[in-house]
């Protein structure tokens, strides 16, 4: 528990998805005043499934809508944005770019300017993505290499987070970016995914399917240790050496797809299942991951679970949920 959000006024955009659900969670406990951006109800959204929607303000609204986004800032007073708002599914991205780029980009730069001409708000963090640095010769990624997404998810990422810095460094906006790992835990209910989808599989008894082909590495974190780094970046948002800067936020222990869900399976009631591997996707990065010494040596951040700890709770979160 933190006294520093007791009483404090924060908006979520975003506040439905997995990240926000968990966070805005963990603002409530802690005392915050929460003001959630909702568009479209979601009926399955762990926020709404846990009742934390009845504990916070809910306005109904675009972030892409610029009357709603300075209406939302001025009338509520608000003291903190914890942007989250994002279509964030790379095959969505590919069949449909415009509708990725409206909410990524443009909600991006609408909220900022909101926040520009209010001129109120004391600290404003924005969700980037490991996405953001696009395909890089050396990893894992530092903050300090180029910014380059080549795909339209990428993109979007890449074109936020720089966005969001020129808000910074042009205007003095209180802004900190966040770049985390692909991040896991209960409450995600799109089962193309691989952990979620590779979970309600072997749950099942069935075998899991691998929609690469089973060599594309990413890095993981647990969404609690997600939702501690977001609140420790909120607190220190104001600092000298926080304000403005992009911290990276990850286990730097990459892992395959296939080894995700071998260990997966290895950890579930059907051990000798075998994956099927359909090496069908198209336009993603072959190896990611991220360098999180920034936010050790900074922000004092480090993840409390492991990766076979952090499955384990969300397998019991999954058995519960489809039981």
């Amino acid at each position: 528990m933190s006294d520093f959000w007791r009483d404090r006024r924060v908006f979520v955009t975003g506040c439905t998805g997995l990240l926000g659900s968990w966070l805005t969670a963990a603002l409530v406990e802690n005392g915050a005043d929460v003001v959630g951006l909702v568009r479209d109800g979601v009926a399955n959204s762990l926020l709404v499934q846990s009742s934390t929607i009845n504990r916070i303000n809910v306005v109904h609204g675009d972030v892409a809508d610029y009357a709603t986004m300075e209406r939302v800032l001025a009338e509520w007073e608000v003291d903190t944005v914890f942007h989250l708002a994002a279509q964030t599914i790379v095959g969505i991205a590919n069949r449909a770019p415009m509708s990725t780029f409206e909410t990524n980009i443009k909600g991006t730069w609408v909220l900022l300017e909101a926040a520009r001409r209010v001129g109120t708000i004391k600290r404003i963090v924005v969700a980037s993505s490991d996405k953001a640095y696009g395909d890089q010769p050396v990893l894992p990624y530092r903050e300090d290499v180029p910014l380059q997404g080549k795909h339209p998810y990428d993109v979007s990422k890449s074109c936020a987070d720089l966005i969001t810095c020129s808000y910074a460094h042009t205007y003095g906006l209180p802004t900190v970016v966040t770049r985390f790992a692909n991040l896991y835990g209960g409450g995600d209910l799109n089962w193309n995914r691989i952990i979620p989808g590779t979970i309600r599989s072997v749950l099942r008894g069935e075998r899991p399917v691998i929609r690469t082909d089973g060599t594309l590495t990413r890095d993981y974190l647990f969404i609690p240790d997600a939702v501690d780094g977001y609140m420790l970046v909120g607190e220190r948002a104001g600092e000298a050496n926080v304000a403005g800067q992009a911290f990276n936020f990850g286990m730097n222990r990459p892992i395959s797809a296939l080894q995700m869900v071998k260990t997966i399976i290895a950890i579930s009631p059907y051990p000798d299942l075998e994956p099927i591997i359909l090496d069908q996707a198209h336009n993603e990065i072959q190896d990611q991951y991220l360098d999180a010494t920034k936010a050790h040596a900074v922000l004092g951040w480090e993840p409390a679970h492991d990766l076979e700890a952090g499955l384990r709770e969300t397998m019991a979160w999954y058995k519960a949920f489809l039981e």
